[in-house]
């Protein structure tokens, strides 16, 4: 298992002695995030200096000082000045190379009197009492934009139109085996009632008639969206007038490029959402809408709008919002029916109707997000080819970086002040900029740590790209580090300090703990080969006649269920080790252990965490799929699985403050699986993920011996 060890101050100079400067930075960024203006944070932040210096990043040397300028302690303070001198002489060629400023790295923290720096005045030592950590401002570097650019590679756009395609195919054939599923139901129902027959109709195929019914949806998207957003989601027209007073350059953005292509102006519209979101749909350029919120075009400066509306463009220009209107345009009825039908059941007094109510909510839920599913991958890679579009039309990365980043904190922020994640925000996930899930954690714990360090396993650990398969969003570390490269190209100095290394080396163990059930496919493949080889074998002899088994290949399934079953209850001990209280991690470690770019979900750190639990209330939430944890330092998605008739339940804790003990688990998003809430009166819910996973072990290797033998 890799280590979780919290970066020490010692650790980062030990780095920085040895010439390792981007690990050196990494590993003080975190400490300096973590002590805030301690005496350790102090050295921390002047070893940053050193470390930015030598490694020739003087920008990002010269900002730190001008910060350090401002200190409390006044050695560092004049240190920085005089260094913050060296360094501006050098940028204008007045002094020596900026590589031989002279810096003498800061000893190691040690209880001497002081700390010499070459001949600059010492830090301070440390002191017997720690000032507590405090959350830092979010500093932005306003990294400039590109005065002159070459515009970018062409791309190849045929596997990503292939793509478009597929989900077009993939959400028919859903759909078709929904309507079908729903005729058999109907019809199966009539004939086990009296005096009733089957509607013949319901027999016929429906796959023309449904073809035929995508393709009009298609024709009719942008005007039937906006019936439904305007109905139900309060949108209002918006108007160039309105949006030149936010941002001019997103006005002058979209006329240009516009009028370049000979597309008109598209229509704009705005949400009154206090939460940034954007949104894209239409089937033609000319029928192109693009509908803002209102907290959007206030939380972002006027260039980030700019660049943000400019992603929008490449919706456009790359048709992939064609088919994404398709799938919002069959996925928001599902969406309203569920919270219709949970508005109807929390209005139920009589317990069993509410029960009732809830499960077929659960129901409209579950459908949506199978429709929502089949445009994933779509969704993932289109984001890849819109930000790289708007750096090339605005000459901006930098200010789209921020602009990403804002929404991410904007998003963060309206779910702690409303106490929940409101329902637009989830309900037109698929098609916004920045999902809400990868935003409640980034979002809100950014005060307490870098970004750099958050965003580091998105970019270098090996295995980040098995667990996104199943995510709306595309990996917001690798989305940033593209268009730093971008403007890496541009020779722009960069919003933020990610360099292109190699992946860590993860223990290749952890990834196969990791997989385990995953494994059990290929394995029971193999495993069902060599039974039907033994079993040929001694037909052939005449030793044993099987031939009703291996002539029927549903053995296959049976071997497949089997080694699933195996590999989920290998992977047990790894996904659930005891927590105790001298193992369990306490809330303001969460930045340290969310920042390892090397731990997989089966990493399992056993967590202790007092916060307050957020999330939608009653039957919204009957699935437990808005369930958060605010501490005093992040965020924190909590999955819970319930047992059946338990008297209290997740929901009737909601707004309160609890105590969580469970497993903290890093993969595409954090989320903690949790073991047990407790109140401060004492009253405690149970989850059961061990033994829902031993359950489904036992059952799967059942049902594989019974498949076997039954043939």
């Amino acid at each position: 298992m890799p280590s979780q060890s919290e970066p020490s101050l010692e650790a980062g100079l030990n780095i920085l002695k040895q010439g390792n400067y981007q690990s050196a930075i990494a590993t003080l960024k975190a400490v300096a995030a973590r002590e805030g203006n301690s005496n350790a944070g102090l050295q921390a932040q002047v070893g940053l200096v050193v470390a930015h210096t030598r490694s020739g990043n003087t920008p990002e040397a010269r900002t730190l000082c001008e910060t350090l300028t401002q200190s409390h302690n006044p050695q560092v303070r004049e240190w920085a000045q005089r260094t913050l001198k060296q360094l501006t002489k050098s940028s204008k060629g007045q002094g020596d190379n900026v590589d031989k400023v002279e810096f003498s790295p800061p000893l190691p923290l040690s209880p001497s009197p002081s700390l010499p720096l070459s001949s600059s005045p010492a830090v301070p030592p440390p002191v017997a009492t720690r000032e507590p950590t405090k959350p830092l401002t979010i500093y932005w570097k306003q990294s400039p934009r590109a005065k002159s650019w070459r515009p970018l590679h062409k791309l190849n756009l045929i596997p990503f139109w292939f793509l478009q395609a597929g989900t077009f195919i993939a959400l028919f054939w859903i759909v078709r085996q929904l309507l079908i599923f729903a005729m058999q139901f109907i019809n199966n129902a009539l004939m086990n009632l009296p005096y009733l027959e089957p509607i013949q109709l319901l027999y016929a195929d429906p796959t023309f008639l449904l073809l035929l019914t995508l393709f009009v949806l298609i024709g009719l998207s942008p005007w039937l969206l906006d019936r439904l957003l305007t109905n139900f989601y309060d949108q209002r027209e918006f108007n160039k007038d309105a949006l030149n007073k936010y941002s001019p350059e997103a006005v002058r953005v979209l006329q240009r490029y516009c009028q370049q292509h000979g597309w008109l102006f598209p229509k704009l519209g705005i949400l009154p959402l206090s939460a940034p979101i954007v949104i894209t749909y239409g089937n033609l350029p000319r029928t192109a809408r693009i509908v803002v919120s209102q907290g959007f075009l206030e939380q972002l400066a006027e260039d980030e709008i700019a660049a943000v509306y400019a992603r929008t463009l490449g919706h456009i220009a790359y048709w992939d919002f064609v088919v994404m209107s398709l799938v919002l345009l069959v996925t928001i009825p599902f969406y309203l029916l569920y919270g219709q039908i949970v508005i109807w059941g929390d209005k139920r007094e009589i317990k069993l109707l509410q029960i009732a109510l809830a499960y077929v909510a659960s129901f409209a839920y579950g459908i949506w997000c199978l429709l929502t599913g089949t445009s994933l991958w779509l969704s993932q890679l289109r984001h890849y080819y819109s930000d790289r579009l708007a750096a090339e039309i605005t000459g901006n990365p930098n200010g789209l970086v921020r602009g990403l980043l804002k929404i991410a904190l904007g998003i963060a922020s309206d779910i702690q002040k409303k106490e929940q994640t409101c329902w637009q925000l989830e309900s037109l996930n698929i098609i916004a900029p920045v999902g809400y899930q990868q935003s409640i954690c980034l979002g809100s714990i950014a005060p307490h740590t870098t970004f750099e360090s958050m965003l580091m396993w998105d970019t270098l650990n090996p295995y980040r790209w098995w667990f996104i398969f199943n995510k709306t969003h595309p990996l917001i570390g690798d989305r940033l580090q593209h268009l730093i490269s971008i403007a890496r190209l541009w020779r722009l100095e960069t919003e933020l300090n990610m360099e292109n290394q190699k992946p860590l080396r993860v223990k290749r163990q952890s990834f196969l703990f990791q997989i385990a059930p995953f494994l059990g496919i290929p394995v029971g493949i193999v495993f069902a080969l060599l039974i039907w080889i033994v079993w040929q074998m001694a037909f052939a002899l005449k030793f044993l006649n099987l031939k009703w088994i291996y002539d029927n290949t549903s053995y296959v399934t049976g071997c497949l269920l089997i080694c699933i079953g195996i590999g989920i209850i290998v992977r047990i001990n790894s996904f659930f080790p005891d927590i105790a209280s001298v193992n369990a991690q306490t809330g303001d470690r969460l930045p340290v252990l969310l920042a390892n770019p090397a731990s997989l979900p089966v990493d399992s750190t056993p967590v202790h965490l007092v916060g307050k639990l957020l999330g939608r209330r009653g039957n919204s939430n009957f699935l437990g799929q808005d369930l958060i944890l605010q501490t005093s330092t992040s965020l924190v998605k909590l999955h819970h699985l319930p047992q059946v008739g338990e008297e209290l339940h997740t929901q009737d804790l909601i707004g309160r403050q609890i105590t969580v003990t469970g497993w903290l688990r890093k993969g595409a998003l954090p989320w903690i699986d949790i073991h047990t809430l407790r109140t401060q009166s004492g009253k405690t819910v149970n989850s059961y993920h061990p033994i829902g996973s031993i359950i489904l072990a036992i059952a799967l290797n059942v049902w594989g011996v019974y498949v076997l033998f039954k043939g």
